[in-house]
């Protein structure tokens, strides 16, 4: 048969995705399968976004602008002046997904084995995004032991060759939580300024912040107009993962009409979604006030029980809603393989990801796995519950 591509046989697996046939087979099997796996969280979406779709007065279901629709845009523009990031609608293109505005991202601002330097481990869909691109991820490693802190600014320093283009951030983190402080912004600010970088920030997780802890946007950063891009989604802000709908946001003109050509090859957006996203930036904040209280609230039960269980090192989190776990174990997803295929608890069992696949450096992080905490408070101790009696159990 004719040979696949070289980029098609490096694309990596997704590490939350490809233990899903093991996850039927054990619905097959009657069991119920408690997923900490995927950021798909369990909050209603708002009611005013799924009514605009609902009662929408379209004869014509057509396309909108590349760049997403006017009113959408400007809309987005006053959201972000509301939380001290003051750009202009046509700095914001959406995007099919914060992974497209990734892409748009990289391939407006790098060439074919060209490298982009992230702290890892990192989200693990950026090892393919990468790939599809044709760019080399430069990793320089966060610590559990240090909670997953930016590391030294000397250590992103020394990997900067004239083939590096940029830094890319997640802040708050996934998988970590992490939560940059104002002072490593400004360190990363200052470093790429100084080598003339980009700096991308995937700040898709803005709202999600415990403990009286403030985000601090890469575009409040003053000087970075010519080297800032924020990846943004509408997917966890408002719990509408199926919508597809981000954006990419710089004040750079060049970076923002070179994503341009990349938005019209994909036509556009799609129509519905941005009806939907549009309605959705008028949600009352007492709806974030109650899911921030309620994800701080599962932060601390999962905190909680997974302290009972020795031998496991745990990234405690400030933001977002995952958590990287150090098990006792040599691979993690032979183990995560092993709680789907053969242990159960009065047939319950769990689906965790192996954290291999959010690092890019080989034999790092084999024996972790991160933990999303989007399941209610209750099913959450019988998860953790049950990870703890697997790891008395389990022989690698």
């Amino acid at each position: 048969m004719p040979s696949i591509s070289k980029k098609g046989q490096l694309m990596p697996q997704s590490p939350i995705r490809k233990l899903v046939p093991f996850a039927e087979k054990a619905y097959a099997e009657g069991k119920t399968v408690y997923h900490l796996n995927i950021g798909q969280p369990d909050i209603k979406t708002p009611q005013i976004a799924l009514d605009a779709v609902k009662v929408h007065s379209l004869d014509i279901l057509a396309y909108t602008r590349s760049e997403g629709s006017d009113d959408y845009r400007k809309k987005i523009a006053n959201y972000y002046s509301k939380n001290n990031i003051n750009v202009k609608h046509d700095d914001i293109i959406v995007t099919t997904g914060g992974s497209e505005a990734l892409l748009f991202a990289f391939g407006s601002i790098m060439d074919v084995d060209d490298e982009v330097i992230i702290p890892e481990p990192f989200y693990a869909n950026y090892n393919g995004f990468s790939t599809a691109s044709g760019v080399n991820i430069v990793p320089v490693i966060s610590k559990i032991e240090d909670n997953f802190a930016l590391p030294p600014i000397e250590e992103f320093e020394k990997l900067i060759t004239p083939k590096t283009k940029a830094i890319l951030i997640c802040n708050p983190g996934n998988p970590t939580g992490y939560l940059y402080s104002k002072e490593e912004i400004k360190q990363l600010a200052s470093l790429v300024k100084k080598h003339d970088l980009f700096l991308i920030a995937d700040e898709v997780y803005r709202e999600f912040t415990y403990d009286g802890a403030k985000h601090y946007s890469i575009m409040e950063e003053t000087g970075l107009d010519e080297h800032a891009i924020v990846i943004d989604s509408v997917s966890k802000r408002y719990s509408m993962c199926g919508a597809r709908i981000g954006c990419l946001v710089s004040r750079s003109k060049e970076v923002i009409q070179t994503a341009l050509k990349f938005a019209q090859a994909r036509l556009s957006p799609p129509t519905l979604a941005q009806i939907a996203s549009e309605a959705a930036l008028a949600t009352p904040q007492s709806y974030f006030d109650d899911v921030i209280e309620e994800y701080q609230e599962r932060r601390d039960v999962l905190i909680r029980e997974l302290k009972s269980i020795e031998g496991i090192k745990i990234g405690e989190p400030k933001g977002a809603f995952y958590c990287i776990v150090e098990l006792p174990v040599k691979n993690s997803d032979a183990f995560a393989q092993w709680l789907l295929e053969d242990f159960h608890i009065d047939n319950e069992t769990i689906m965790v990801a192996p954290a291999g696949g959010f690092y890019s450096t080989p034999g790092v992080g084999t024996n972790q796995i991160r933990i999303a905490y989007v399941l209610n408070q209750k099913s959450l101790v019988k998860a953790v519950r049950i990870l703890k009696e697997a790891l008395k159990v389990y022989k690698d």
